[in-house]
Parts: structure tokens; C-alpha cells; sequence
């Protein structure tokens, strides 16, 4: 029987993507783990490695299609001795359960994570399917593999009826599959008002209709719903920055031997890092159960890519210096802007930073970027006239505006964490202690 190549959720929030590029045709052979194909998601594009092997017999979605949704088939797969495409029946969608609280992570794991294996090959619960008590191998055909993890069977109970007694196809159909719960109906949800008809767009010659791209989906999609349910409030404070455009000079001075080269953005990641390691209260998520404080600081900074807006992380964030973080920095934001981040450097993360000083913006509001709790806009550097005891003085300044989940940080306690990143900003030895 033909095995069906479905279209996999790489990450959490993934549900749909881009097939970008097929690295094998129709008549090809592969093998377990090969890469068959790059699937674009709403951060990155990543590689397919095949779980079973044979010949490719049909490539149902052509390469460079959009909106493909994820368990969507997008290729057949023959085993050995079949020569005719029939597709399998496409396993059900899986039941919706709700989430358990997250936990705090690790150091230096990420804090939400997506699995790399295709949707055909479900997540481990338990002993592996292929593993029997004592460490005994289970001998069973891939099909039979793939049905017994679709009707929820444990291969370790089975007793094959192939040679050698491998298990196949007709003994995992013959079995009972494992006793599920059934869930308690769910109440009825209160019908929803009907949304208020759209202004009509009126098009004139000239017009051009843009198709989305799935990154601007999500950013709509994300950003809607946070600024919808997070009560936003913001905090915005004038940091005089004179010391710490000298700090970077010299730290410079230093670096260039490193090939590393300092911007006020790395050392702004580096006080914000060091500002929530010393209230951990803000470094933290909210839930409908409970508050979850992590344990490590990972500061997720907005990189702008031709595709969209993506956040790779600096973790732990607070145990490096300067010039490290610049190295990284510049890593991270040059694979973002291609594409090429690993998973696990742009999800997760407790705090962001948001930086258009660079495009001479004085002062802005940034949206939340759930489920963190606070993120920082960060404004131009520039030269301003302000008051030092009682004279107007010349000063270098630059506005930074923190928009703050108010369930997670109360007023004050932002007000607080903003204090004590002015001391790191305008005292930058102060980092060094």
C-alpha cells in the first residue's frame, strides 16, 4: 500500500507553509532521514527528511505552491514491490486537547518548541513503538508501523505473522487499538455577533493586489490578537546615552582584534539582560493558571527581512559580554534575513527589543509578542538641548518606550525595571559589576 508524504507542522503556531524547493522527483528512491523537499514556514525555511523508505511515485504538490495546509498530502510514497500510485486514506485529524501550562525551561533550551519529524511520524509517548520490554527489538514494515501509531497500538503487544515474524500490515489491522477517554461534550459556545461589513476598496488603473506572504499572515494574525487580549500599558523614558557612546568607543578599541564591532543596539540587549536579571519578576509569562518566571535570560531582538518581521534570540543573554553578543547579533540577523534559522533561534525568548533608531524614529509604541510580557522600543540617538542644573546643555539622548503586559507587570514594577535600566545605559561600568 502507497504511504502518504503529508505536508508537517514545523513549528507550534504552523498551519500552513510554502513548499519552496523538491530535492527528489517522481521515480526516485530514498531512503530513511534523506531531505526530500524544503518547506517554507511563517519563519524559516527548512528541510523534510523522508521517515520510511522506497520510490517516490507522485508528486502531488508542485514545487513553489503557497497555502499548502499542514497533514495535506504532497507526495505518495511506493514501498518495495509496488509499481502503481494508491494513495493511502489520509490519517484523521488529530484531536484538539487543551494545553498544559508551560514550564519554565532550562538555561539553555528554548522555550516553545516545534517538532522536526513529519506529522506521520508522531511524537514519542512512552516506550518507542519499535522498542519491546528488555530491549528487545520489534521487527515490523513501515506501513505497519505507521498504522499501529495512527490507531494508537503498541507494537510490543502484537505477534508477527510475517517471516521471521516480522509484524505487518494485517497484524496491526487485526489488533484492538488502546481504550481512549471520551471527552466530555464541550458547552456550546454563545453565538458570536456578526461582524460589521468592510468599507468596499475602490481599485483605479494602476492598482497592483499583493498576495500575502505566510509571514504577514502570522505577524496579522499575532499582532491582532495581542493588542485584542494584552492590556497593554507603556513606560517611556529619555536615557542620556553620552557614556555609553564612549563605553562603545573603547570597547571597540578592544573588539576589533575579536573581528567584533559593537552597535549601541548589542549593548542596549546587554542592560536590558542585566535589568531583568535583576527583577526576575519581569522576565516572565502569563497563564490562566499561573505565572511562569524563567529561569533564563533570552532576549529576542526584531530583525526586518524581506518576508517579514522575525525575532532570533541572544540566550542567556545577561552571561555574555558585549562583544559577544555582537558576533552573534550579526550571525543571527544575517541567516533571519535568508531564511536559514534553526528553530530553536527564533522561538522561545522573555523579553524583545525593538530598535528604528537606525530609520531616525524619535519615539514609538511597539505590540507585545505574546506570550512574553514587555518589549522595548528603542528610538534614535541624537543630540538635544536639555536642562543640567539650571543650564541648557548639549546632551546625546535617545527615547525608549516599554509596552508592558499589565497581568504580568504591574506599574510600578515596571517603572522600577525602567530605573534600573537607565543605571546600566548611563553608567554602562555599572554592567561590569
Amino acid at each position: 500500500m502507497s504511504i502518504n508524504i503529508l505536508m508537517p507542522a514545523l513549528s507550534p503556531t504552523m498551519t500552513e507553509g510554502k513548499l519552496a524547493k523538491w530535492h527528489v522527483k517522481a521515480g526516485d528512491s530514498v531512503t530513511s532521514g534523506q531531505v526530500i523537499c524544503e518547506i517554507e514556514t511563517d519563519k524559516a525555511t527548512m528541510e523534510v527528511e523522508a521517515v520510511d523508505e522506497g520510490k517516490i511515485g507522485q508528486i502531488v504538490v508542485p514545487e513553489g505552491a503557497e497555502g499548502v495546509k499542514v497533514n495535506e498530502v504532497i507526495a505518495v510514497l511506493l514501498e518495495e514491490g509496488e509499481t502503481e500510485v494508491k494513495p493511502a486514506p489520509a490519517p484523521p485529524p488529530p484531536k484538539v486537547e487543551a494545553a498544559p501550562a508551560p514550564q519554565a525551561s532550562s538555561s539553555s533550551g528554548p522555550r516553545a518548541s516545534g517538532s522536526l519529524m513529519s506529522p506521520s511520524e508522531p511524537e514519542a509517548r512512552g516506550p518507542k513503538e519499535h522498542e519491546a520490554p528488555k530491549g528487545q527489538r520489534i521487527f515490523a514494515s513501515p506501513l505497519a508501523k505507521r498504522i499501529a501509531a495512527e490507531k494508537g497500538i503498541d507494537l510490543a503487544s502484537l505477534k508477527g505473522s510475517g517471516p521471521n515474524g516480522r509484524i505487518v500490515k494485517a497484524d496491526v489491522e487485526s489488533a484492538k487499538p488502546a481504550a481512549t477517554p471520551t471527552p466530555a461534550a464541550a458547552p456550546k459556545a454563545a453565538p458570536k455577533a456578526a461582524p460589521a461589513p468592510a468599507q468596499p476598496i475602490v481599485t483605479a488603473p494602476g492598482d497592483q493586489r499583493i498576495p500575502h506572504t505566510a509571514v504577514r499572515k502570522v505577524i496579522a494574525r499575532r499582532m491582532l490578537e495581542s493588542k485584542q487580549t494584552v492590556p497593554h500599558f507603556y513606560l517611556t523614558v529619555e536615557f542620556e546615552i553620552d557614556a555609553l557612546l564612549a563605553a562603545r568607543a573603547a570597547i571597540n578599541e578592544v573588539a576589533r582584534k575579536k573581528d567584533a564591532r559593537v552597535s549601541v543596539n548589542d549593548m542596549v540587549i546587554k542592560a536590558c539582560a542585566k535589568a531583568l536579571r535583576d527583577h526576575p519578576e519581569c522576565n516572565a509569562s502569563w497563564t490562566e493558571d499561573e505565572m511562569i518566571q524563567y529561569g533564563a535570560v533570552d532576549i529576542s531582538v526584531a530583525v526586518a527581512t524581506d518576508r517579514g518581521l522575525i525575532t532570533p534570540i541572544i540566550r542567556n543573554a545577561d552571561m555574555k559580554g558585549a562583544a559577544q553578543i555582537s558576533v552573534e547579533m550579526k550571525d543571527l540577523a544575517a541567516r533571519a534575513k535568508v531564511g536559514k534559522l534553526k528553530l530553536e533561534e527564533f522561538q522561545g525568548g522573555g523579553f524583545t527589543i525593538s530598535n528604528l533608531g537606525m530609520f531616525g524614529v524619535k519615539e514609538f509604541g511597539a505590540i507585545i509578542n505574546p506570550p512574553q510580557a514587555m518589549i522595548l522600543a528603542v528610538g534614535v540617538g541624537e543630540e538635544r538641548v536639555v536642562a543640567r542644573k539650571g543650564e541648557m546643555v548639549i546632551r546625546n539622548m535617545m527615547s525608549c518606550t516599554l509596552a508592558v503586559d499589565h497581568r504580568v507587570v504591574d506599574g510600578a514594577m515596571g517603572a522600577q525595571f525602567m530605573q534600573t535600566l537607565r543605571t546600566y545605559i548611563e553608567q554602562p561600568a555599572a554592567m561590569l559589576v
